[in-house]
């Protein structure tokens, strides 16, 4: 049961580092500080594969949370 809930662990790292690299950045730069940056309300939503990438991220991390405190409660 180790070894599967590990591999397990190994692979939903490893979609949570590629989801994660594959995503674009969503810094400003210098132009937040010449009030250029979007408001909260100005920002589109993410469309397309932003909103795969998102969502493939946050099943990933949660995969990657339940299977380290499976691993934890069985070795």
């Amino acid at each position: 049961m180790t070894v599967v809930v590990g591999i397990l662990l190994v692979i939903s790292a490893l979609i949570l580092i590629v989801a994660v690299l594959l995503q674009e950045s969503k810094q400003n730069g210098l132009s937040a500080v010449s009030g250029a940056a979007e408001t909260f309300f100005g920002k589109n939503k993410a469309k397309g594969l932003e909103a795969k990438l998102a969502l493939i991220t946050k099943i990933a991390a949660g995969a990657f949370i339940v299977l380290s405190v499976i691993m934890m409660f069985i070795g």
